[in-house]
């Protein structure tokens, strides 16, 4: 069935690679429709995942991942809208000239033709990804976690409702229903009909992905946050940053995880932090050093492992370390970071740039929260996924790295000499 399933969607992508811009915008305005006006199939199989979810055990933090409502779905669908919006990269020649030879040659780029996405308990990946590959002219072969097989398959069947009303095949976007996780195996070397593999999900996810795939595999989503507090902050408006950046979704990959704090204010700077986390309910974990200059204050606080720091919460659960330098902040986010999101607060100009420049994170930050990194707030409309690696894409993908290019060359019957 899966052998299927890739002859369908390579089929569908030789189609969908030569619609126009307004072809597929009109697609895409029906799916966002219909999303809402059948928005009652996929929210019945929602709730019954998330029943499942709940008696399974899973963590709060996947709970909210997982759950769909009305305003949530809507939100999903004025994304789908947005895209339309976004300035189409299929055909737009990057660069070219005329030759000696007399070849005029261009490259243009073009769909990369089939997607394939591997992902958790995230049901808005299964639209955003089908709007910005059917945007691309690219046709994707979604799988879901199993906490999610339920509402992907609804939704799925929603957007080919929509594929076929303007007479396109529903090859284009398919979704894996069932939960076993053999599929996931099997997809991995379906390199015949797929060109592309994205898994979105935990380490163990990405780590099966690289070694057992035999699709070129676009790696990232794990998002081991710091934020580093220089000696020069303004302490309130630190802490506006550090809350926003751990409390506004931390749930997300993008949301902070290891607050590293400049020795030199941590006596002044660390009482204060521990009310403000208190008032806004997130637990501390703290190194030997900071430990003992927090356990006095309201906070929740008890000791970091090294497995901690290495790791994502997901929750409202903040590491805290102390550092004695811009230097040793540095080398413990390259030992301990996963190249997502970094953030200084700081104001010497000396500091952020050196920060920017030795940091080797796919988006850094100087004085800004880090839960910026999203293809939405970039400009980039949805994400097909945040991209750790540095071949093809790095950070928030949005259409351009939902295509590559091929070389053109324009000729007069001529010949190479």
């Amino acid at each position: 069935m899966l052998e299927e399933m890739g002859k369908a969607a390579k089929a569908a992508s030789y189609v969908l690679s030569v619609l126009s811009t307004a072809e597929k915008n009109r697609v895409l305005m029906t799916i966002a429709d219909r999303l809402e006006a059948q928005s009652a199939e996929i929210l019945t199989a929602n709730e019954r995942d998330l029943a499942d979810a709940r008696q399974n055990g899973l963590s709060e933090a996947l709970l909210d991942r997982l759950m769909l409502n009305p305003a949530r779905l809507k939100a999903i669908a004025d994304d789908v809208r947005q895209v339309c919006r976004l300035a189409d990269p299929v055909g737009v020649v990057l660069d070219g000239g005329l030759l000696d030879s007399g070849l005029r040659i261009e490259r243009r780029r073009v769909p990369l033709g089939v997607v394939a996405v591997i992902y958790e308990a995230r049901p808005n990946v299964t639209i955003d990804v089908a709007a910005l590959c059917l945007k691309t002219g690219n046709a994707s072969i979604l799988r879901g976690g199993k906490e999610t097989w339920r509402t992907n398959g609804a939704t799925v069947r929603v957007i080919q409702d929509a594929l076929r009303q303007h007479g396109l095949p529903a090859g284009a976007v398919q979704a894996i229903e069932s939960p076993d996780r053999e599929w996931v195996n099997q997809l991995l070397k379906l390199d015949r009909y797929v060109d592309m593999l994205i898994p979105r999900g935990g380490a163990n996810l990405h780590k099966l992905c690289r070694e057992q795939s035999t699709i070129p595999v676009i790696t990232g989503g794990i998002g081991v946050c710091h934020i580093f507090v220089d000696s020069d902050i303004e302490q309130q408006a630190a802490l506006k940053v550090i809350i926003n950046a751990k409390k506004q979704r931390p749930s997300a990959c993008n949301s902070l995880e290891t607050l590293l704090v400049h020795a030199d204010v941590a006596e002044s700077f660390l009482p204060v932090l521990s009310h403000s986390m208190a008032e806004a309910g997130i637990r501390l974990h703290a190194d030997p050093r900071s430990l003992p200059l927090l356990q006095n204050g309201p906070a929740d606080v008890t000791p970091v492992t090294d497995a901690q720091l290495r790791d994502e919460w997901l929750s409202l659960d903040l590491n805290v370390v102390l550092v004695d330098s811009l230097d040793q902040g540095i080398a413990h986010i390259r030992e301990y970071g996963t190249q997502h999101s970094d953030a200084i607060l700081t104001r010497s100009l000396h500091n952020s740039n050196r920060f920017v420049n030795e940091v080797d994170s796919s988006a850094v930050y100087v004085n800004a929260s880090t839960r910026f990194t999203d293809g939405g707030q970039f400009g980039l409309g949805a994400e097909v996924a945040v991209s750790t690696q540095k071949l093809h894409a790095r950070g928030p993908m949005g259409l351009e790295a939902l295509t590559t290019y091929k070389w053109i060359g324009f000729g007069s019957d001529t010949v190479r000499g």
